[in-house]
């Protein structure tokens, strides 16, 4: 069976930082079971056209031991800023349609996203809501 591809902290931060955000993140749960926080780690991405893309891994999937090592982190949570607030894209985008985050998203869909985000012209949110579509 196909499992997703694991990602870390690091790996989202070369993600982010490959699109031209610049990034900044932190880890959560340490390596102990018993660790207070409730996310493995998050990362921040500000692109230049001045979107922000905050992504949460919540919690580790156990696997078993044939299938790969350990605790892995292969889902993740998006949410979407502009302006310092919660925010939808404009409409004809797959992502953010009616919701300010994504949930459980895979490497795969994170990177479609990534690229999306990072490459969205911010005078589309100011066209739309011109003609009454956002």
């Amino acid at each position: 069976m196909d499992q997703p591809k694991p990602m870390t902290e690091e790996s989202i931060r070369r993600l982010l930082e490959a699109a031209g955000a610049r990034v900044a993140s932190r880890g959560g749960r340490s390596d102990n079971y018993g660790a207070p926080r409730d996310f493995s780690f998050e990362v921040k991405g500000i692109f230049p056209n001045g979107l922000m893309l905050h992504i949460v891994a919540r919690q580790f999937n156990y696997r078993e031991a044939w299938e790969t090592q350990g605790r892995v982190n292969d889902l993740v949570d998006v949410s979407l800023l502009r302006d310092g607030q919660f925010s939808e894209l404009p409409k004809g985008y797959p992502y953010f349609q009616g919701r300010d985050s994504e949930e459980g998203l895979d490497e795969v869909a994170l990177i479609t996203l990534i690229d999306c985000v990072g490459n969205l012209n911010p005078k589309l949110f100011l066209l739309q809501k011109l003609t009454g579509d956002l």
